[in-house]
């Protein structure tokens, strides 16, 4: 295969920048913001190129990161989705160089440059499954605006290991819809646990 491991979006950018300049088209499938800063670095491109973006709902759970987010899809910057499976995060570059997202070490991700044709396809055919699965971005944010709103105290509340029945009565919830506000949250943050939740929200920033 093809490919090339780079550390740190400093040393990518540095060995990709010629290829985003001259883009006509890239796709991205990221977790969070966290993941890949950017899906451009400063250089000017020549041209806009067409972006398709897909996040997990996590994404949205930071305020500011959601109405970026927001601002760029109203102004038709990108098209932008959002989706709870699992992701293969990567980036896709004019349909013929793929960025794969590899592990955080020591707060250093390191990245998989893939210029194999046929691996670059078998890469596009999952961000394109994961596409036309995922939900518009609009559609989500209204969706699930309650669980937003309500997202910060539920995680405050997790994180100080009070009872449910305790949680609940602060927001005000019945204890059966705190528990599902819970599960919902879990599911946006990718966690399988509770402890596992609060680690995700430490890692964005949420907590």
């Amino acid at each position: 295969m093809n490919a090339d491991v780079v550390h740190g979006e400093e040393e990518l950018f540095a060995r990709t920048s010629h290829l985003f300049a001259t883009a006509s088209e890239i796709f991205c499938a990221a977790k969070d913001l966290n993941t890949f800063a950017t899906t451009r670095p400063p250089t000017e491109p020549v041209s806009m190129p067409r972006l398709r973006k897909v996040y997990q709902p996590a994404a949205l759970l930071n305020p500011s990161t959601a109405q970026h987010m927001r601002t760029v899809s109203r102004r038709r910057a990108a098209e932008i989705r959002i989706t709870t499976d699992d992701l293969n995060e990567t980036i896709i570059i004019d349909r013929r160089f793929a960025i794969l997202a590899g592990d955080l070490r020591d707060g250093q991700r390191s990245y998989g440059v893939v210029t194999a044709p046929a691996v670059v396809q078998n890469v596009l055919s999952l961000f394109d499954a994961a596409w036309r699965s995922a939900t518009d971005l609009a559609v989500y944010d209204a969706r699930y605006a309650e669980l937003r709103s309500l997202a910060p105290r539920v995680l405050e509340l997790l994180a100080s290991g009070c009872k449910d029945e305790t949680a609940a009565r602060t927001l005000g919830l019945g204890v059966r819809t705190y528990r599902r506000r819970v599960a919902e949250l879990m599911t946006a943050l990718g966690a399988e646990s509770r402890f596992q939740a609060g680690m995700r929200a430490r890692d964005l920033g949420l907590l």
